[in-house]
């Protein structure tokens, strides 16, 4: 069905700087395909490199990070800390069946891109996972929401899940990664920071 599916944390949340604005899955029912198909995704352990066909494909990917590494310097001051981001961001995008500017777009939305940021709901990190996900198809150590390519690996994996199960419908499929499906806010905010980060001619 899917094409891919303590104290130093106490000491971190000195730097919240409030809650993030999103991030509420529900808990469902999930058939087992599904809930294995996930949970391998988030299993594969190879690195986050881009794996590039050809030249061409090395040429637009350099383009992409080029341009991706400008519009967020003045968010990721660091290069090595925005190399590393943008690299990860790139690799589970794509794995995921996913355009990379959405997914910078809904970070933009649900944290700020901010690492170590928790919402109400207690949804954590870059994409605002719930922990009960560390369960469902984790190794239960919801600390790891933490960590950025986890993180981004679990968020990438539930949002294409959420788009498969609403047969390709992205408003759906946001509203459903929010918990808030049906209702217009979120959708939009994703869709309208999503603009901001297209790649292409006229980015």
């Amino acid at each position: 069905m899917f094409p891919w599916a303590a104290s130093a944390l106490l000491a971190a949340g000195l730097l919240f700087g409030g809650s993030a604005q999103a991030g509420n899955q529900k808990e469902e029912q999930l058939a087992d395909a599904v809930r294995l198909a996930l949970a391998n995704a988030i299993h594969d352990s190879r690195p986050p490199k881009p794996v590039l066909r050809d030249e061409a494909a090395r040429a637009r990917y350099q383009a992409w990070f080029d341009e991706m590494s400008r519009r967020l310097a003045k968010r990721v001051p660091d290069l090595q800390s925005r190399t590393e981001f943008l690299e990860a961001v790139w690799y589970e995008s794509t794995r995921s069946g996913l355009d990379p500017g959405l997914v910078l777009g809904l970070i933009q939305v649900e944290s700020a891109y901010r690492k170590y940021a928790i919402s109400i709901a207690g949804a954590r990190g870059y994409m605002q996972v719930m922990p009960f996900w560390t369960k469902v198809i984790g190794d239960s150590d919801r600390r790891m929401l933490f960590h950025m390519q986890t993180n981004l690996r679990y968020g990438c994996s539930i949002l294409r899940m959420y788009i498969d199960m609403e047969k390709g419908n992205l408003y759906l499929a946001l509203g459903r990664y929010n918990g808030s499906r049906g209702k217009p806010q979120y959708p939009n905010a994703v869709l309208s920071a999503w603009k901001k980060w297209e790649f292409g001619p006229a980015a």
